[in-house]
């Protein structure tokens, strides 16, 4: 029966894995009885598995260590989901949907510019694309009195969800599901605990006929989408692959190794390789479960095979540069109670130089970080902010971080202990500038100086009610802040701060000293919320246009804690630095007089051809003339 639950337990730590729920960690004093944390030799690069035998010994050793855990009763509390967000650097990176204006069309709304984002929308300035409800849709955006979809590619075991775009060829990246390719027991007991394929497809087509989009190329890569990034004709995929390694008590033998397919033209390949054991690489101070797959390709070249490598430990946050990717790993330190105490981040990062991505160096901070958002390279350097303990514990209140690494990812100064009994809500960096909004009660934004890497500071300090999760630069001297606003609430059980609506700041931090809320628009009440609250690429900017768009569901307060339905569509303002917010129109998809939400009819994303708005949701596409 021991046997059994222990079993049964490892299935639901596999099962909660693949979702990207819970990060089970403990503190390895050896890896593979070979290879400890105290001798590692990190300038000669990461240890690489040499066979089975390695590999399956590897994981046997965690293995034991989970089932003693389990002996002496140490029970891991899931990741925070604040934490575990998936997102800005100097002022000419930061530079997004407003530099797109020439091209005549938007584009996604990034972190990095020339480091492209996946979108579930794209534009071509002539076609919408849409990976939406399952399959691909391709409509003809123009000329606007006449929007037509003309393909629709319905999907089997495939459904797309994202995708880049370039020119005459689309990348569409999706979750990919098959029965278990191969069976491990004859018993069929046995066959019924195993879990469903998982897998990561990637599709690339021609599309230069975009009525009959052809398949240049199927890359199939076991494991989770974790997320991807393009610079040029470049695709970077990264993938997290948790293996059934309890499954070693019964079956030594068993191949653990990540699977993948990579094939030219319409044809599908039903077999899959496992990675080669010299393309497997393990992290010695990393207690990770999971392999995490970098794929790269040029998307120009079908017939050249991706270049692939695994690694043994890894994370979901992830940051890219055009010559560094940055992989963030939570690792948590016990010590025997019921909650996990201490929260590291190790920060893996990886040279980037066309498709060859390799392993530089590893660094690692106290605390959490909230999004990728929370990272940034600058000038050589690496900064990074995070969350150190929790909001909700008095008895060790959280303190918030931020640190200033160099190349070799070493720690060379910080602004520490700032906002206690806080967490950041919202990073952006520009430049030599920083700025950092933490949040319990009220909204602190702090203005950081980075001009001197071995000495950041904090310049200045502005508490307002409410808080911003995303933070958008809108030129050198303003910065808008989207988030909520709240309030404070007493009843029998107490006092309480919620949520009163969608809330947008413009912020003047010409003198960083003396930051100010210049303007605010607060929208709708307490159960009103937008994508861009947590999805950066929602966002539709363009200075030039005085274009701030965005999706939104409004709900108003009929009765006190009675919010009824009022608005389901997008919402463009302008803003003034000297006038303010103006709302220059609504779009929606719904009916007139609907009284709930209804998916079908949500504005997903709102973007612009010339001189156009287009509001996009899974029912139909509208456009209307930009008039202000």
């Amino acid at each position: 029966m021991q046997k059994r639950a222990i079993i049964f337990f490892l299935i639901i730590v596999s099962m909660s894995a693949v979702f990207g729920f819970i990060y089970y960690k403990y503190d390895p004093t050896s890896v593979n009885g070979s290879v400890s944390k105290n001798n590692w030799d990190k300038t000669k690069g990461l240890p690489t598995i040499s066979s089975k035998k390695e590999l399956n010994e590897l994981f046997l050793d965690r293995l034991e260590k989970r089932e003693k855990q389990m002996r002496d009763g140490i029970v891991f509390e899931a990741e925070d989901s604040s934490a575990g967000a998936e997102a800005e650097r100097s002022a000419d990176s930061s530079k997004s949907e407003e530099d797109s204006s020439s091209s005549g069309h938007s584009d996604t709304n990034v972190q990095v510019a020339g480091v492209d984002e996946a979108d579930i929308v794209k534009t071509d300035g002539e076609y919408i694309y849409q990976a939406v409800d399952g399959k691909l849709k391709i409509t003809k955006a123009t000329p606007v009195d006449s929007i037509e979809t003309i393909t629709e590619i319905n999907y089997q075991d495939f459904s797309p969800y994202q995708m880049f775009l370039d020119g005459s060829q689309l990348v569409i990246l999706g979750h990919y599901w098959k029965e278990t390719f191969e069976p491990h027991s004859k018993e069929r007991a046995r066959d019924l605990i195993m879990p469903m394929y998982d897998a990561t497809r990637v599709i690339v087509y021609d599309i230069t006929d975009a009525a009959n989009p052809k398949v240049q190329k199927t890359l199939t890569l076991e494991g989770g989408y974790v997320s991807s990034r393009k610079i040029e004709e470049k695709v970077y995929v990264i993938v997290n692959q948790y293996p059934n390694y309890w499954m070693l008590e019964e079956d030594p033998e068993i191949d653990l190794r990540p699977r993948l397919s990579d094939t030219t033209g319409e044809e599908e390949s039903e077999d899959m390789e496992r990675i080669a054991y010299s393309d497997i690489h393990y992290f010695p101070e990393s207690s990770e479960d999971n392999f995490m797959t970098i794929a790269a390709f040029d998307m120009t070249k079908p017939d050249q095979d991706a270049t692939v490598l695994s690694y043994i430990g890894s994370g979901q946050q992830i940051y890219m540069s055009k010559e560094n990717l940055y992989v963030a790993v939570p690792t948590y330190n016990q010590s025997g109670r019921m909650m996990p105490t201490d929260v590291n981040t190790d920060i893996y990062k990886f040279s980037v130089n066309g498709l060859d991505v390799q392993y530089a160096s590893t660094g690692s901070i106290p605390g959490y970080l909230l999004n990728q958002f929370s990272m940034d390279e600058y000038n050589g350097y690496f900064r990074v902010a995070a969350t150190d303990g929790q909001a909700w514990d008095e008895t060790s209140p959280s303190r918030n971080n931020l640190f200033i690494m160099d190349g070799d990812m070493k720690v060379i100064s910080s602004v520490e202990d700032l906002a206690r009994g806080e967490r950041i809500y919202s990073v952006r960096f520009m430049g030599e500038k920083a700025y950092v909004v933490t949040f319990k009660e009220v909204d602190p934004l702090f203005v950081f100086d980075l001009s001197d890497p071995n000495a950041p500071k904090v310049l200045g300090e502005l508490k307002i009610p409410g808080f911003s999760n995303y933070l958008h630069p809108y030129d050198e001297n303003h910065l808008i802040g989207f988030g909520h606003n709240t309030k404070i609430e007493k009843d029998q059980f107490g006092t309480r701060v919620v949520t009163d609506g969608v809330k947008i700041s413009l912020f003047d931090v010409s003198d960083p000293a003396n930051p100010i809320e210049k303007h605010t628009e607060v929208i709708g009440g307490q159960a009103t919320y937008s994508p861009l609250n947590y999805d950066h690429k929602a966002l539709l900017f363009n200075k030039e246009k005085d274009i701030f768009a965005f999706p939104i569901v409004m709900y108003r307060e009929k009765e006190k804690h009675d919010y009824r339905f009022e608005f389901e569509g997008a919402l463009v303002y302008g803003i003034d630095p000297e006038k303010g917010f103006t709302l220059h129109t609504k779009m929606t998809h719904q009916d007139q007089g609907t009284l709930y939400e209804d998916w079908e009819s949500t504005i997903q994303r709102v973007l612009y051809i010339n001189d156009h708005l287009y509001a996009v949701s899974p029912k139909k596409i509208t456009a209307e003339e930009i008039t202000w």
